[in-house]
């Protein structure tokens, strides 16, 4: 049996349960992340969907941040989706002029670039590293505009880039916890994985 990972999940805002069942379910164990010392001894950690402005205000008031930063581009492998997915970004476009991301992923995101709540859907892709074609959920789901050098494209909705990975991060414009398909956290367990046979 694979050995068992502790999985982190920002709990500060947004559809935190939604992540820990899948990991669960998945067999690993999970943390509420909200405080610095919840980051130490994590394998990994999920950034959630939710609104990304009020997830940066929330961190920066708790001082979360910077330690969040310096640990995932330390090599603490980091998922996000949706408003994690802004979270991760290197810049992002339509927010507020205060709103803090968190640097880690070499991309330009749009946030609400598929429209408002009424405009959400749900689809199949194809996603570059697993075989069957993934469930996804888009809710005022951002798109990703333009991707640096080491950035790999996973998957596309038409021309939209909506998952993306560089190295230990991993970032989705969609929903995969809200469907019952948990290929993509599989995906980033082997991510998890292979970051642990490098150290």
């Amino acid at each position: 049996m694979s050995q068992q990972l502790l999985i982190g999940i920002l709990a500060v805002q947004g559809g935190v349960t939604e992540h820990v069942r899948v990991m669960e379910n998945l067999g690993h164990a999970t943390r509420l992340v909200r405080r610095t010392e919840h980051l130490e001894g994590l394998d990994g950690i999920v950034l959630p969907g939710g609104e990304s402005t009020t997830m940066s205000r929330l961190l920066r008031l708790s001082g979360m941040i910077q330690p969040l930063r310096d640990a995932i581009t330390g090599g603490l492998p980091a998922f996000g989706t949706c408003a994690g997915m802004i979270m991760l970004a290197d810049n992002v476009l339509d927010t507020r002029e205060d709103a803090e991301s968190l640097g880690a992923i070499d991309v330009t995101v749009r946030r609400n670039a598929f429209g408002r709540q009424k405009d959400s859907f749900e689809t199949s892709l194809d996603f570059t590293g697993i075989d069957r074609p993934v469930d996804a959920v888009f809710i005022r789901a951002p798109q990703i505009e333009e991707v640096g050098a080491d950035v790999q494209v996973l998957a596309q909705v038409d021309s939209a880039v909506v998952a993306a990975r560089q190295d230990h991060v991993l970032v989705t414009s969609f929903h995969p916890e809200l469907t019952e398909d948990h290929q993509v956290h599989e995906y980033f367990v082997q991510m998890v994985r292979e970051a642990s046979t490098r150290v």
